[in-house]
Order: structure tokens, then C-alpha cells, then sequence
């Protein structure tokens, strides 16, 4: 059974950082595309990062671009979401996400080419 766990999310200041944790299991690592994405109240889920199989390609949104890092533990089974500089803006529940991606080295960008889901969790910005 593939399972995501998300942890990590809480209340900063704005400027402040999170590191998000996404804990999988149920799949071999090595051979799936991850995916970060967020969702504020009102509006619709937004790709934040992603990261191909292997990890050889990653992709941004230009709103958190230059301010978020992901990253990798192959030996935990884990993806990361570094957060730094945040903004009010940021203020929203964080999914990570993941599919198979065959054969193919490539990010998915959007929500509806990953066929799993974590719980999410709140990240909280104040001004």
C-alpha cells in the first residue's frame, strides 16, 4: 500500500523558515516522481516543486523560486521541502504527491498526473 506522510508544517513569522517532510513507503523510491503542492482556502491546489525519478531534474514555481529548496534521502525514502523567506503568501496546506514514472527523468507539474496523496499539512504565515 503506497502511503505519503507529511510533517513539518506549523506557524512562523513571516521570514521565517519550514522544512516539510514527506515520508513514503509502499513503492520503490528510486522509480517515482514527487511533487509538493499547496492549497489556501478559496482557492484552487497550486504546484509549489517537483522532482523527477532519481532526482535529475527539479522544477519551481516562479512564486517560490529562489526561496525553496527540494531535496532528497534515498535511504529514508523521504522528500523535503525546505522553506525559507516566507511570505503571507505561503499561508496554505501542503501536499506531497507522488506517481511512477516508468522509464521516463522528467517533473509532473501538475495535480492530476500524480495517482497519490498525503494527509497535507498547515503552514501558517503571519505577517
Amino acid at each position: 500500500e503506497v502511503q505519503l506522510v507529511e510533517s513539518g508544517g506549523g506557524l512562523v513569522q513571516a521570514g521565517g523558515s519550514l522544512r516539510l517532510s514527506c515520508e513514503t513507503s509502499g513503492f520503490t523510491f528510486d522509480d517515482y516522481a514527487i511533487g509538493w503542492f499547496r492549497q489556501a482556502p478559496g482557492k484552487e491546489r497550486e504546484g509549489v516543486s517537483c522532482t523527477s525519478r532519481r532526482d535529475t531534474d527539479t522544477y519551481y514555481a516562479d512564486s517560490v523560486k529562489g526561496r525553496f529548496t527540494i531535496s532528497s534521502d534515498n535511504a529514508k525514502n523521504t522528500v523535503f521541502l525546505q522553506m525559507n523567506s516566507l511570505k503571507p503568501e505561503d499561508t496554505a496546506v501542503y501536499y506531497c504527491a507522488a506517481r511512477s514514472a516508468g522509464y521516463y527523468y522528467r517533473t509532473y507539474r501538475t495535480s492530476n498526473e500524480y495517482d497519490y496523496w498525503g494527509q497535507g499539512t498547515q503552514v501558517t504565515v503571519s505577517s
